[in-house]
């Protein structure tokens, strides 16, 4: 793995980081909607556990190592309440330190060197790295029109030697969400060939318009080939706390527990007590948020079509995912919205070479300076 991740590229947000905090240095101030960074206040419920939780000796020791009982009752009860999912907290169940280092341990604890991951062409980070860092291939599955998998395009050759099929929806960056029918044929295409789906869902209850986000684990017999993660980084404002939970398929979870007891100790206690008063009140902490990134989105998609960018509006996420304008590179755009108008975007190539040509907008900002970073936008593509 020394050698692995010396040979690594670097990662694409710390480019980013530097070249924002080139422009800062100069005194210039910057509309940053680069980086998904939740910028709303943590949930006055949470805050008060976390403030008990602080005074509580239990904190003076060791937490448990699958999960803490609170956690695993909150976040249970949850998945039963949102979809109706029943998981058995003992078995079936894992508290994570936030759901990217669950995602490359889960990676790395199933996968040996030349064996293959199934990844989504335009993907999160992690889910290509942790491959890597494993001594596997990432295989990366395109996308259709829809944003659906083209799982009929996958090479037999490298199919036959994965062990594990990733899936994000609705996807960062992509903002693309599908159907519970479509999820289904992901858990047959994995059953039929011998994989362990892992569901990233990341954001589950950031969706508008009536739409509701389904789970994997509401198919029928899903679990026997399927885990899913959860967690309160966006839905409850808790990027900061880092506290997560997979569920589904007993072996993958035992497997993923052996990896971790052998390299930690579970997961801060601290940081489980949030997450339980975070799930137990996901029912009124949630709309607020979700009503707050709908007046954000609402504003930055009128922006923008008021100024002749067409952009539609997402139904889930709190994602734009756009085109660079025609005669700009990825990071030539970049590097001109922060010299111009002193906006920060990502550039699409962060998520796969599949991604160049776009760039994604993150709604961490005010109505009011989303409107200001989609003029100024418009106006940099224009010159």
């Amino acid at each position: 793995m020394a050698s692995t991740l010396d040979r690594l590229p670097p990662y694409v947000f710390y480019e980013l980081d530097a070249r924002r905090a080139h422009h800062r240095a100069q005194g210039r101030t910057l509309i940053d909607v680069g980086i998904g960074s939740p910028d709303g206040p943590i949930p006055p419920v949470v805050v008060e556990a976390m403030q008990r939780v602080a005074a509580d000796r239990a904190l003076s020791g060791y937490p448990y190592f699958r999960a803490d009982p609170a956690f695993a009752a909150a976040a249970t009860t949850y998945l039963a309440q949102r979809f109706g999912v029943t998981v058995d907290p003992a078995r079936e169940f894992l508290a994570l330190a936030g759901s990217k280092e669950g995602i490359a341990e889960l990676i790395l604890a199933h996968v040996n060197p030349g064996e293959a991951v199934l990844v989504p062409e335009v993907y999160y980070p992690v889910y290509a790295r942790a491959t890597l860092l494993a001594g596997a291939e990432p295989v990366f599955m395109p996308f259709l029109l829809d944003g659906r998998l083209d799982l009929d395009a996958i090479p037999a050759e490298p199919l036959s030697r994965a062990k594990v099929m990733i899936m994000n929806y609705p996807g960062n960056p992509t903002t693309a969400s599908v159907s519970l029918d479509e999820l289904a044929r992901y858990v047959a295409f994995a059953e039929r060939h011998g994989l362990l789906l892992l569901s990233d869902l990341a954001y589950s209850e950031l969706s508008f318009d009536g739409f509701a986000v389904p789970s994997v684990l509401q198919v029928p017999g899903a679990a026997r080939v399927a885990v899913e993660t959860h967690t309160c980084s966006k839905s409850f404002n808790m990027a900061g706390v880092r506290i997560a939970f997979v569920a589904g398929q007993h072996a993958a979870i035992a497997r993923l527990d052996a990896y971790r007891s052998n390299i930690g100790y579970g997961v801060s206690t601290f940081a489980q007590m949030a997450g339980a008063a975070a799930f137990a009140n996901a029912a009124t902490i949630v709309p607020p948020i979700v009503a707050e990134y709908r007046t954000r989105r609402d504003a930055i998609v009128a922006a923008f079509n008021a100024g002749g960018w067409p952009v539609q509006a997402p139904r889930s996420t709190m994602y734009l995912w756009l085109d660079v304008p025609a005669g700009f590179g990825d990071w030539e755009w970049v590097d001109a919205l922060m010299a111009g108008p002193g906006v920060v975007v990502t550039p699409g190539i962060t998520f796969g070479d599949a991604g160049r040509g776009k760039f994604r907008v993150s709604l961490v900002q005010s109505a009011e300076r989303l409107e200001a970073a989609a003029q100024g936008i418009i106006a940099a593509a224009r010159r």
